[in-house]
């Protein structure tokens, strides 16, 4: 029988706060079991004090969809449970060192990243069957709480979607996402 362990580990980005995950991992056979959350190996590190997860939620997202760049006033653990998706992150928050970085990520099964508050999230789903993509939050979503989204197909931010964009496919982009405003128009005004 052939038997691996993957230790969990993090990996720091060029965003303050935004840390990449490699689950640990036990492989054997008959498949691979993914520890997804255990309370102590996330108490420590880039995780202190982030406290217990309020709400979690899972996306079903077609073949080439894209959703995002949004950011809300919370912290955030995605991660893609079935699929594979390209993961966008930009930071927004005008005080951070980091502001106006961009940070893409592969996300498949085994890869999480914590994404801090303020700091916008995207993804396209690249599997033929779609992706499931889990967002843990640590404060429940409300209508109207605190919150700010761009647009993913901004330009001048240096995003090279795998998959070609076609703004018209409600499939791919929703009207909302496209129609946000611009990241660079506003990182010029400050």
């Amino acid at each position: 029988m052939t038997f691996s362990i993957t230790d969990m580990t993090t990996t720091e980005t060029a965003i303050d706060g935004l840390v990449v995950v490699t689950l640990k991992q036990v492989t054997d056979d008959r498949g691979t079991v993914r520890e997804f959350f255990r309370m102590s190996a996330y108490a420590d590190g880039p995780f202190a004090g982030l406290g217990a997860w309020q709400q979690i939620n899972v996306t079903e997202s077609k073949h080439a969809a894209i959703r995002g760049l949004h950011g809300e006033s919370m912290t955030k653990l995605v991660s893609c449970v079935s699929g594979r998706s390209f993961g966008v992150y930009l930071d927004a928050r005008q005080d951070s060192p980091s502001y106006g970085a961009v940070v893409t990520v592969p996300l498949e099964p085994g890869t999480q990243v914590l994404v801090p508050a303020g700091v916008c999230n995207a993804f396209q789903s690249l599997s033929e069957e779609g992706t499931q993509y889990v967002y843990c939050f640590t404060k429940e979503w409300v209508p109207g709480m605190a919150g700010i989204a761009f647009t993913p197909l901004d330009e001048g931010l240096g995003i090279q979607w795998p998959i070609p964009v076609d703004v018209n496919d409600p499939a791919q982009i929703s009207a909302k996402d496209a129609g946000a405003p611009r990241f660079s128009d506003q990182k010029q005004a400050v």
